[in-house]
């Protein structure tokens, strides 16, 4: 099959393998993990082949290059095993937001600051915003106390990545846990 006009070159992924390996010498350890010197390259295919197994570059920059005897779809495997190990242990941090309002009632006030306790359990940021409506514009004091007041009663657990900002009719502050 044709590729595709201006289609960019396929790209091998992986090490190279057998007879990819284009260079006159390789440093050669065999399937036991013994290190047999520096070999003609086909001398180094020839062994692979006779033990049933791939000769595979473990280090294509060194000089001259090494190579291994090992099994290439196992190899292969392990590798993607560990990728996908490591990325099930990466945890992504999300941004949750709490919104209160300037003259929030006190139990509503602490329920907000539960969920925000939780956030910080679970390892994620929380954005606070209180957003004013009407004549509470007025008392933008009123809005930097409550945000204090959160901020010191979080503080064993998180610290403050963004300070108190006003945009238009919110004012935003973000935390981060500790």
């Amino acid at each position: 099959m044709r590729r595709p006009f201006k289609a960019p070159p396929t790209v091998k992924e992986g090490p190279r393998s057998n007879r990819e390996i284009r260079v006159p010498r390789v440093q050669l350890i065999d399937d036991e993990g013994n290190n047999r010197g520096v070999v003609p390259t086909d001398e180094a295919l020839r062994i692979a082949q006779d033990a049933g197994l791939d000769l595979v570059e473990v280090s294509p920059n060194a000089e001259p290059p090494v190579c291994k005897i090992t099994d290439l779809g196992k190899l292969k495997y392990q590798s993607q095993k560990k990728a996908a190990e490591a990325r099930k242990k990466q945890k992504t941090v999300e941004i949750k937001e709490i919104k209160m309002r300037p003259n929030i009632d006190t139990h509503d006030y602490e329920v907000k600051l539960k969920a925000a306790r939780r956030f910080f359990e679970a390892g994620d940021k929380v954005k606070v915003t209180l957003r004013f409506r009407g004549r509470e514009m007025a008392h933008m004091e009123l809005g930097m106390k409550l945000l204090n007041r959160v901020r010191e009663e979080v503080e064993e657990i998180a610290k403050v990545e963004a300070e108190p900002k006003l945009e238009g009719r919110q004012m935003m502050m973000v935390l981060a846990p500790r």
